[in-house]
């Protein structure tokens, strides 16, 4: 036995430290001893331990990083003001009051409370269309209970302040046009007083008043269709430059000014068949 060790000639030895024996060492003192099989890498068991702990931190810092993420919103699409933006006709020239407002001969009736086609803009955005009416009936003379139309409506420009526009989305749950249309007089039996004009959606029956703000006529919808302010210049033509002051945002936006990119200067009708349903609520 070699001083006592079972091991014999084969026991690790001090290298130089003067303790050939390791029972002969003092208490307390550490030395570095191989491994029976072979050194061990220092250098490497240290680099798994990095590399164990940075996992570890990785994982901590991307579950930490993963949760934050799902709070992040993509930018809003939008523009900051309401454009002034000119409007033109399904043919491409300028719309004017003397096209629309039917005080020419030439244009007489092509605008009126009696036209079945929808006439459609898109304002403030690309995404937010908008009925273009003129109230005032097709042959010119003044309403009456016999002879249907409107002038002096809020908002209405033209000689007989009978042109205005409306959202084409319904505020109940968004239907647009042409689920949601203009009704001229005569195209359901269904009146509201002497009202036999309107706008209605075949969606879920909500009716709106084309002669006051589009305020509520019927349900499900609570709130009124926005109303884009007109303005003409000195040659007629005729201008979007708002929403007016009481009109809530255009449904699916909670901002009119939010949800799209803006149409820019010019905006151009579209000629759409309305979809008619006579099935209003009781």
């Amino acid at each position: 036995m070699n001083g006592g060790l079972p091991c014999g000639t084969s026991c690790p030895r001090g290298g130089g430290s003067g303790f050939e024996d390791l029972r002969s060492a003092p208490v307390g003192y550490v030395r570095r001893v191989a491994a029976v099989e072979g050194e061990v890498d220092e250098t490497r068991r240290n680099l798994l331990k990095l590399a164990a702990i940075a996992g570890l931190l990785g994982v901590g810092v991307g579950g930490a990083v993963g949760g934050a993420l799902q709070y992040v919103r993509p930018p809003v699409v939008g523009i900051s003001s309401y454009p002034r933006t000119q409007l033109f006709d399904v043919d491409g020239s300028p719309l004017t009051l003397a096209k629309v407002g039917g005080v020419s001969p030439t244009y007489m009736g092509e605008y009126s409370v009696a036209t079945a086609d929808l006439y459609l803009f898109n304002y403030p955005l690309q995404n937010e269309p908008n009925f273009l009416l003129n109230l005032y009936p097709a042959n010119g003379l003044a309403p009456s209970p016999s002879n249907p139309g409107a002038t002096n409506v809020p908002g209405g420009i033209g000689d007989h302040g009978s042109i205005v526009a409306y959202s084409a989305i319904c505020q109940h749950l968004g239907c647009p046009a042409p689920a949601l249309s203009f009704y001229p007089p005569g195209t359901c039996p269904k009146t509201f007083g002497s009202l036999s004009f309107y706008i209605h959606c075949s969606c879920h029956g909500s009716t709106y008043d084309v002669t006051n703000a589009a305020s509520n006529l019927t349900g499900p919808a609570v709130l009124p269709l926005p109303q884009v302010v007109l303005e003409a210049d000195a040659s007629g033509n005729i201008y979007a430059t708002g929403m007016t002051p009481s009109s809530p945002p255009v449904n699916g936006h909670l901002n009119t000014l939010q949800g799209d990119y803006g149409v820019g200067s010019t905006s151009q009708l579209a000629g759409e068949s309305p979809v008619i349903l006579c099935d209003f609520p009781t």
